[in-house]
């Protein structure tokens, strides 16, 4: 296999992986009344990947926080999953458990403060995160 093709299977997944997300995000925000715009959706992913990269280098966030964001990270550029990504639907559905599992984790250790200290993106973004997440508001 050349580095072509891993490159397009995991620019390929990334993308399976952001329209499974946006997904759950709707049907989440739709069952919780919340009107959050689908622009806000698809700006979410990239200001989730930019909230780890700021919690990872905050030198305040508790060290098992931090740790734990590197695994995360780490268990989602891995192709290797609880559920394998080639079974539609549920193999990215897994990804994004781990991701909100991990964000309540996150919120429990670092405080909502650090989450919103550090969010690069708008607050109807952050109220979709905490939706999707389960993390109380404040």
């Amino acid at each position: 296999m050349d580095w072509w093709t891993i490159g397009v299977a995991v620019v390929g997944g990334v993308l399976l992986l952001w329209i499974a997300l946006m997904v759950a995000l709707l049907i989440s925000a739709r069952r919780a009344g919340d009107q959050t715009r689908l622009v806000d959706l698809l700006r979410l992913v990239p200001d989730i990947v930019r909230l780890l990269r700021r919690l990872i280098a905050d030198r305040s966030v508790p060290r098992s926080v931090r740790v734990t964001l590197v695994v995360l990270l780490g268990y989602l550029l891995l192709p290797i999953d609880l559920v394998p990504d080639f079974v539609p639907v549920v193999g990215y559905l897994d990804d994004a458990i781990v991701v909100a599992i991990a964000l309540r984790f996150v919120t429990k250790r670092a405080g909502a403060e650090a989450l919103e200290q550090h969010w690069p993106g708008t607050p109807e973004g952050l109220r979709a995160l905490r939706s999707i997440a389960g993390i109380p508001r404040p």
